[in-house]
Formats: structure tokens, C-alpha cells, sequence
């Protein structure tokens, strides 16, 4: 994997050091399985932590109850939804974020439009018909000309697994979310803007947008997959991640940030001497 090639070559991140683990929050009915491949690769160097997106109908009440249970600092991946409910994490506790990764995401909320489209998905899901609800916001053309057709499968029969009440919470979490632009320009850790080039849903305009308004983000399009790169391109993702968590924290406020969290972490800790050493960790699902 390219994890492992970059590890021993001393590109990626256990070679830069970088101690936070990385967590992850998948969209409206993805969970675990959105992120398999890169977990696969990342949870040998460094803690990995899928987080659904729980806790209510409003972003806002998702983020609460995350910040409430992840680590002191982390670094920070969010996938659709997951990307919203990131951007409201950074607008709450920016300095608990050590690096951010939107994917397939997007600033704006809903147009009335948008809004009123949802409609008719909820009231499908609510009256029986959830797989015609899944497939009706995440169809066939959402992803890229060569993407397998098991991607999307395993994506419906995941969302049939968590059930209807899943999909509405968090179909009703995009449907009110909020603009979060002024958070964006205010988050200076190093952030990666990724998304497929044939995605329909969050074109690459929309992430070249979120791109061009912070001050230390890069741009990544995939022009192979659409909406769901992390399965449609696994390596290329996964190389990209390499990259995104090797990135030093350039900015002062960052670094200070980092220094602060590390303290506080070595005083709720035993003395080096008698710390036993623990092998990477991978936690999925810990909510």
C-alpha cells in the first residue's frame, strides 16, 4: 500500500512524527465502510477513528456530541455530511483540529430548492421505501464512468442496515445546515480540498472555492471518480492522505495550539519511565 512505501521511505506520517489520530465522519448513510481501503492502509502508523455523524437533527447538535467523546487533538477527515459537521467542529474547537480534510463536501447550506428536494426522499424513507430513498440521493451517475457497481450495493445495503430513522436524522442535518464559510477563512492548520472530477453532487468548482478561501489549503482532484473517491480510487486517496498528514503545521497559532494539547495530554499521563509502549491502534465505530 502506499502507506507502507511511504512509511519506510520516510515520506509519511510516523516518519514526520505526527502523534494525533486521525478521525473520520462518513455522510448520510455511509459509515465504516466509506473509509475501508484507507484504513487498511493508515491504521498501521497511527490511530484511526471512524465517528458517525450522531446526535440529533442539526449539525450543530452533531458536532457537540462528538466533541464531547473524540481526543483532546486530532486530525480531522469529513466525507458529504461528515465535511459539514468537520467544518462546524473547526468552527466550535479549532484548536482541537491539528489538520482537516474536506472530501466531496460543501460550505453552502441547502437553496430552497435543495431543501425541498430532500422532501420526498424523507417521505419515502419514512413510508417503506428507504432503498428508494437511498438510491434516489446517491444514484447510479454520482459516481465515476469506470466506478464498479458493488460500490454502490454495498453503500445501499449499508443504509438499509442502519435504517430509515438514520437516513432522515441526517438527511434533515444537510436540509438545515448552516453557511460555514467564516470558518473556513479563519482555520489556519494544513487542509486538504479532494474530490472526484466527475462528481455531480460537489463538482470540483466547489472545492477549488473551499480551496481558494483558506490560507493553507491545497486542492486534489481525482478526475477518475465521482462522489465517492475513497472507494472509487482508493491508492490515489490514500496517497493523498500520505501527503495531507505528513504536511507540517506551518502557522505559529497551530504550532502553539499543538505544543498546548501535547502538554496537557504528558500531565494526565504516567511518567515516561513507566509508560509500557502500545502499538498503533485502530477504532472504528466508538460511539
Amino acid at each position: 500500500m502506499a502507506m507502507t512505501a511511504e512509511a519506510q521511505t520516510g515520506e509519511g506520517p510516523a516518519a514526520a512524527g505526527l502523534s494525533e489520530p486521525l478521525v473520520m465522519i462518513p455522510g448520510i448513510f455511509g459509515d465504516a465502510v466509506l473509509f475501508g481501503p484507507q484504513m487498511r492502509a493508515l491504521s498501521g502508523v497511527l490511530p484511526v477513528m471512524v465517528a458517525p455523524p450522531l446526535g440529533g437533527e442539526r449539525v450543530e447538535t452533531i458536532a457537540r456530541h462528538l466533541l464531547d467523546q473524540l481526543p483532546l487533538r486530532f486530525a480531522l477527515l469529513g466525507h458529504g455530511l461528515g465535511g459539514v459537521v468537520a467544518m462546524e467542529i473547526i468552527r466550535r474547537a479549532p484548536e482541537r483540529v491539528a489538520r482537516l480534510c474536506l472530501m466531496s463536501t460543501t460550505p453552502l447550506p441547502d437553496t430552497p430548492d435543495q431543501a425541498a428536494a430532500r422532501e420526498p426522499q424523507i417521505i419515502a424513507a419514512r413510508t417503506g421505501r428507504l432503498e428508494e430513498a437511498l438510491r434516489a440521493c446517491l444514484p447510479a451517475d454520482a459516481l465515476g464512468a469506470g466506478a464498479h457497481p458493488s460500490i454502490l450495493t454495498s453503500l445501499y445495503e449499508q443504509g438499509l442496515m442502519l435504517g430509515e430513522a438514520f437516513f432522515i436524522t441526517r438527511s434533515r442535518a444537510m436540509q438545515r445546515r448552516s453557511d460555514q464559510q467564516a470558518s473556513l477563512r479563519r482555520y489556519r492548520g494544513p487542509t486538504l480540498a479532494l474530490c472526484g472530477g466527475a462528481d455531480p453532487i460537489t463538482p470540483p468548482m466547489r472545492h477549488e472555492f473551499i480551496a481558494n478561501m483558506m490560507p493553507n489549503a491545497r486542492l486534489q482532484v481525482i478526475e477518475s471518480a465521482g462522489h465517492l473517491p475513497t472507494l472509487e480510487a482508493p491508492q490515489e486517496v490514500t496517497t493523498a492522505l500520505a501527503h495531507w498528514l505528513a504536511a507540517p503545521l506551518e502557522d505559529a497559532d497551530m504550532r502553539a495550539a499543538a505544543a498546548g494539547a501535547q502538554k496537557v495530554s504528558e500531565e494526565k499521563t504516567d511518567p515516561p519511565a513507566t509508560k509500557a509502549p502500545l502499538p498503533p491502534l485502530t477504532l472504528t465505530n466508538p460511539l
